[in-house]
């Protein structure tokens, strides 16, 4: 049952079940705990952002009614009461929502910022405004809209997949479909008076945060503006951005008060008692800590063994335990045909072994004991939540009643299914864990089986994997944690990035996390969210938060982590295809252009904020070089001038050689390379081990090399003892004493230098003799060869001979000879000669003043340029725009498509693939376009299926040599064309589970994004006036929308009156 009237009652019948259960549990047990304290909190700060040339008195507000503009405050009548006080930040942002100006909040998590957003919501209703509800996530989407439809009645939702009541006062919506709205002209908005974004801090996301800025910029000019986010350092520039580009005031009202009073405890590994670190006033106990250390044993040696633990079972420096190689999984390198399970692998420390299992049994047992519940235990893998999960089969939470609760809930649950699908293995098996108050939860991208090793059946852990991943199933977790009847949740950090659902206490299992590049400490930011889930406000004296720790953490990093202040809010402005051509759309006949919108983006207005300090630390520095007469300004100026054109000349060259296939083919196991960091740090030489080909990114974006890197070379680098065996990696000397080497994985555009040279490595590299042998031979090549190893020949060796890097490569040497006869170079290279530090310092003075120069003149505005002239090239090499840059029919298309790859898409559209396909074989070739979890598995499809996708990879070969993107092509990969286009003729879910090694709910949330894309498809087809082709796409698309798929989710369930 999807989105129908039938599916739509049964999930409603879920939550009247919980309600029901709910009353006459309270009924036994006395009147609940108050929802709200009744004492207001700490004071807040209060700013606001005022515009150039504004007339704060046009308003002719009456300052005994609505205070001043800089002192707000409302003596009038409340559009919504509370039964509660509010407290100051509420009061003053009220204020400012009654004044009709737009507000910035924020607070801590559970601190009451959804006050705020309620009383917009109601004070558009009583004067018959509308309002729109936006926030980062479907999920989040979906539970606004039921709370806010509790409360109001006249709420609509429209999140891409689902459409509920659109024409409502207040209109719960992702960001994205907002953006939509403002691209397309949508009437709704010439209706709206309040904008709310929920979790604006996602603007700072680096793949969808130019979602926020684009919506933001673009919003009528009469609307007002309601943002809701955690603590920032910077709000008040944010405030002032907006109030720069809306020509109006913008407040920012700030708290740091924390309504519920939370402490901080770490348990040490193998340890059996709490210490209280950071108590309720936010004092950190150093005398705790010092206790904390103890507990470790004064033993603080075996530096080789946990050097060695670092180092995983491929020999791979921090390697993330579910990521690459070690993963395993169903079917994992199989074919369509294969089945199996995957095998437990070795990870990096802290992989769920069983040490980390038994000190989580002792906290779990503890919180049990002393009613510390509902506790959320928080894991950065998800394999290890299932693990932690099974392994606690002693724990029971829930009482015979209770047990009766969830069993209801849980059953009408069900009744959303089809009878097929209840009785799916990852449905059956998540009862019993259920019972005991016991729940999974996270985003489920990829997870992994488990082995009988790690507790409990095979079959049923492998089960419980997917139980966390179908939508379904996660909403049940969600509803029975609300109504305490899941008392300990074992969840990712998705968890406390998006719902909002508090516990009394959290667990992380780990306070290191792997992010994509490296293993690292948790960011303050992280921990002040993910702890802030801790304290549930009007029922909890105090939240708790429990730290599991080794004796890797020391006081500085643990103080950081848990007393630091969160990251500022920083701009992720970019131009994609997409947005480029619906801002050419949208600017057709207006005078304005590309200029307009990168001028007003976030992250021009940041660079611009930069200048003042960017001026006074110019001066400082040529202040600071004049001083300095010993030193000849010629030779300086040579020095700098030299050195400047030989590294723009090492960037062309480097670019060319490490192209993969020209380069690729030297880097094999013991090659000699020079590399450095993103930071610009140089390495130094180390030895390659592998190259590793990078799973496609999501990109249909000509993006460049050094921004989306497919080749990562794990090299093995030398570093200093402590950095390694702290997991955090810093570059050594190999002449070091302390030097030790561990492999790490560099991105192939970060490499500075391929030598000629290549060593014989090892082949197991997890021994410390086998690390320390090939330490001892990067010691003895300096010696032989020089400070600078011999590089392979960029003409000769790696074949630029007849290219244009030609010439490149001459001149580069040309200079470097002139730069080899000037004096500074000769002191900097040795370092003997009088007068060599002045020399250093004030060509280094002058190299800094130069390079702000140019930082200053170079505004975003100017790259911005740049990369929309290159795009631009593109879009008219393919037809979407003409020479005049006005958009044409392929590109009014391509307008349309914003959930996969808009060149391709529309490539396919206009050169008949698509109407050549039945609506069978349609659907399943634009499941390619959908980006899907990785998966190992052989791909072999029948012929019926193989003619269109070569069709398609011949089309997006094309688009590669047109934008000069090499790889582009392997960003489209057929791993669930051939399971889309069996469930499209009518196969069961069990059926296509057994024809791929993905697991459940990564293919029901692939088949939910091909949904939106064919709606997409659909009005693509209609703007070109093309009917037959939109009619197809149509047609294709209802053959998919069945059963588990698009199961109704219980918080958009209306009763059938209301639906009708």
């Amino acid at each position: 049952m999807e989105q129908t009237p039938e599916g739509l009652a049964a999930a409603a019948a879920t939550r009247e079940a919980a309600k029901q259960k709910k009353r006459q549990f309270e009924d036994k047990q006395g009147a609940p705990p108050p929802k709200r304290a009744v004492r207001p909190g700490a004071a807040c700060t209060h700013e606001v952002a005022i515009p150039e040339d504004y007339d704060v008195d046009a308003a002719g507000l009456d300052p005994s009614v609505h205070g001043t503009i800089h002192n707000p405050k409302w003596e009038g009548k409340l559009a919504k009461e509370y039964p509660f006080v509010l407290d100051p930040f509420q009061q003053v942002a009220v204020a400012c929502l009654e004044r009709k100006e737009s507000v910035f909040v924020a607070a801590h998590t559970s601190a009451g910022k959804t006050v705020v957003a309620e009383y917009a919501t109601a004070l558009a209703f009583k004067q018959g405004q509308r309002v729109v509800y936006t926030s980062p996530l479907k999920a989040l989407s979906n539970q606004k809209f039921r709370e806010l439809s509790e409360e109001f009645g006249d709420v609509g939702l429209m999140t891409g997949d689902v459409s509920i009541n659109p024409n409502a006062n207040c209109i719960v919506m992702t960001t994205e479909i907002l953006r939509s709205m403002i691209y397309r002209g949508s009437e709704l908005l010439r209706e709206i008076a309040w904008v709310i974004f929920d979790e604006v801090h996602y603007m700072q996301d680096r793949e969808r945060g130019v979602v926020w800025e684009e919506t933001i910029i673009f919003m009528p000019r009469d609307a007002r503006m309601v943002f809701l986010s955690a603590t920032l350092p910077n709000a008040f520039e944010f405030a002032q951005w907006v109030a720069y580009i809306h020509k109006a005031p913008c407040h920012v009202v700030y708290t740091d008060y924390r309504p519920t009073p939370l402490r901080h405890y770490a348990f040490p590994a193998g340890g059996n008692g709490l210490y209280l670190v950071v108590d309720e006033q936010g004092n950190f106990r150093e005398d705790n800590f010092a206790k904390l250390r103890e507990a470790f044993g004064a033993d603080e040696g075996g530096n080789e063994g946990k050097a060695a633990a670092l180092i995983g079972s491929n020999g791979k420096l921090g390697d993330p335990p579910d990521h690459r190689k070690g993963a395993g999984g169903r079917g994992t390198g199989g074919t369509r045909q294969g089945g199996g399970s995957g095998k437990k692998q070795g990870g990096g420390k802290g992989g769920g072994g069983g040490s980390t299992g038994e000190d989580l049994k002792k906290i779990v047992g503890l919180i049990k004991q002393k009613n510390l519940n509902p506790v959320i235990v928080f894991s950065f893998s998800r394999r290890e939540c299932e693990q932690y999960a099974m392994q606690l089969e002693q724990l029971d939470f829930n009482n015979d009643e209770e047990k009766e609760e969830v069993e209801t809930i849980y059953l009408a649950a069900l009744q959303c299914l089809s009878e097929g699908d209840r009785v799916l293995p990852a449905v059956e098996h998540m009862l019993p864990l259920l019972l005991r108050g016991i729940g999974v939860h996270h985003s489920g991208k990829q997870a992994h089986a488990l082995s009988v090793a790690d507790g409990g059946t095979e079959a049923a852990a492998a089960d419980l994997v997917v139980a966390g991943l179908l939508p379904i199933l996660k909403e049940v977790v969600e509803i029975l944690f609300q109504e305490g009847l899941v008392k300990c949740l074992f969840s990712t950090e998705t968890f406390a990035m998006g719902l909002n659902m508090p516990a009394r206490t959290v667990v992380f299992t780990a306070l290191r996390k792997w992010d994509g590049e490296e293993h690292r400490w948790m960011g303050s930011g992280e921990y002040i969210q993910m702890s802030g889930r801790a304290g549930r406000r009007g029922k909890d004296d105090r939240g708790v938060a429990i730290m599991m720790v080794d004796d890797q953490m020391d006081e500085p990093t643990c103080r950081a982590m848990v007393q630091g202040k969160a990251n500022p809010l920083l701009s992720s402005f970019k131009l994609s295809y997409y947005t480029l051509l619906n801002l050419m759309r949208r600017m057709e006949g207006t005078g304005a252009n590309m200029e307009y919108v990168i001028a007003h983006s976030f992250s021009q207005f940041q660079h611009e904020r930069q200048l003042p300090q960017m001026t006074s630390r110019l001066k400082a520095l040529e202040a600071e070089a004049e001083t300095i007469t010993d030193v000849t300004t010629d030779a300086v100026q040579e020095y700098n001038s030299l050195k400047e054109r030989v590294e723009e000349l090492d960037r062309q060259i480097r670019q060319a050689i490490l192209q993969p296939d020209r380069c690729l083919h030297f880097l094999r196991p013991g090659r000699i390379v020079r590399f450095r960091d993103e930071t610009g740090l140089d390495w130094g030489y180390g030895v390659v081990v592998s190259v590793i080909r990078q799973p496609p990114q999501e990109r249909g974006r000509a993006v460049t090399e050094a921004m989306a890197p497919a080749y990562n070379v794990d090299v093995l680098a030398v570093m200093a003892g402590d950095s390694l065996r702290a997991g955090q990696g810093q570059p050594a000397n190999p002449s070091a004493e302390d030097a030790e080497v561990g492999v790490i994985p560099v991105q192939l555009p970060l490499l500075t230098a391929i030598s000629t040279l290549r060593i014989s490595i090892p082949p197991d590299l997890r021994a410390p003799d086998s690390r320390r042998a090939v330490l001892l031979t990067l010691r003895e090549l300096p010696k032989r060869y020089g400070p600078r190893l011999p590089e392979l020949d960029p003409l000769q060796d790696l074949g630029l001979e007849g290219t244009p890097t030609e010439q490149a490569v001459t001149q580069r040497q040309q200079l470097q000879k002139q730069l080899e006869a000037n004096t500074i170079y000769q002191a900097e290279l040795t370092g003997e000669g009088a007068g060599v530090e002045p020399l250093k310092r004030k060509a280094a003075l002058l190299a800094e003043a130069e390079a702000l120069r140019r930082r200053m003149a170079q505004s975003e505005l100017t790259s911005f340029q740049e990369e929309a002239r290159n795009r631009s090239v593109v879009l008219r090499k393919l037809g979407h725009i003409n020479e005049e840059g006005v958009v044409q029919l392929k590109g009014r298309a391509a307008c349309e498509i914003d959930t996969a790859d808009e060149l391709l898409a529309t490539e396919l559209m206009f050169n008949g693939t698509f109407n050549s396909l039945d609506k069978h074989k349609l659907v399943a070739l634009v499941s390619t376009l959908v980006p899907v979890d990785k998966s190992n598995e052989q791909i072999k499809l029948t012929a019926e299926l193989g003619g269109p996708l070569k069709s398609l990879q011949d089309t997006a070969r094309h688009i590669a040599e047109v934008s000069n993107e090499y790889d582009y092509l392997e960003s489209f990969r057929p791993f669930l064309m051939d399971v889309i286009h069996a469930w499209s003729k009518g196969a069961s879910f069990a059926e296509i589970c057994g024809m791929t090694d993905m697991f459940e709910g990564s293919i029901v949330r692939a088949t939910r994004r091909l949904d939106e894309l064919m709606q997409q498809l659909e009005h693509a087809a209609a703007v070109v006036g093309d009917t037959t082709l939109a009619g197809k796409f149509a047609e294709s698309r209802e053959t998919i929308r069945r059963d588990i798929m698009f199961a109704a989710s219980l918080y958009v369930s209306q009763s059938p009156a209301k639906y009708d």
